[in-house]
């Protein structure tokens, strides 16, 4: 049975990314928490909100975005706001983890990869502090990756927006504790989507991680469910400025 967080009934959500892959998980997981979550993501999510609506009796509210447009996904976030109140759950969760090679990347190619996977979790947290601060605190919670604990190789843009949101998140942690707004950062493992599955897990790959892995459970998007939720909810209200890793204990043994 998952966890249950009274306090989240009703909160006002808002997920990037929130249709697919560990973000539909977590759309659906708020969802049983009785929360008003609205997402953006830049495919139709309309199937999904149906599914969502038919299993919770709770329709997510789905608005079409692409995070790398600063003006559209700050419009998103006040549509959002309009519809549920002030913003006081915030969750960075859409990536794009595309493989490259140091010697191939171009500048164009560098400033498209942070304007996925960094620039937008500054803006969006900005964004979203006055109606937090307004509503007398919130959470925002960012996700990174283990991909820069670990030192990987194969996608260095990623890597570096991933290493850049964990010291973003502990400086807007310090300036914006005063008015109980916590910034966190989790970190999840390879966690196996849809995604996942059709471009990079092999047999061979998938059984050399497991190896790595402390726990040798295969970790599936609805892992990553609870964690957020305990950062999202009052249970975690004295946790701020961390790095919550949810990986089967990849980076204990290195």
């Amino acid at each position: 049975m998952p966890a249950t967080f009274p306090d989240l009934k009703n909160a006002s959500v808002f997920i990037t990314g929130g249709g697919s892959g560990i973000g539909a998980a977590l759309t659906s997981g708020f969802l049983a928490q009785g929360t008003k979550i609205a997402f953006v993501q830049r495919s139709d999510a309309t199937a999904f909100c149906d599914d969502m609506e038919k299993v919770h009796g709770n329709r997510p509210l789905f608005i079409p975005c692409d995070i790398s447009d600063i003006p559209t996904l700050k419009a998103a976030m006040d549509k959002a706001a309009a519809q549920h109140g002030p913003i006081t759950v915030l969750v960075n969760n859409a990536a794009n983890d595309q493989r490259h090679t140091t010697e191939e990347v171009t500048e164009e190619y560098w400033d498209w990869c942070q304007s996925i996977n960094l620039k937008p979790y500054f803006f969006a947290c900005q964004h979203a502090v006055s109606g937090m601060r307004a509503a007398g605190g919130g959470s925002i919670i960012n996700f990174s990756s283990i991909s820069y604990m670990m030192g990987n190789a194969g996608y260095p843009g990623y890597t570096t927006a991933n290493s850049g949101i964990n010291g973003m998140s502990r400086s807007l942690a310090r300036e914006f504790g005063p008015e109980k707004i916590r910034v966190n950062a989790l970190a999840p493992g390879w966690v196996l989507t849809q995604k996942q599955k059709d471009k990079w897990v092999t047999p061979e790959a998938l059984s050399a991680h497991l190896d790595r892995q402390c726990l040798k459970d295969e970790i599936a998007p609805e892992d990553i469910v609870d964690p957020v939720l305990f950062l999202a909810s009052n249970s975690s209200r004295m946790m701020t400025g961390q790095a919550l890793v949810v990986d089967g204990g990849v980076v204990v043994t290195g």
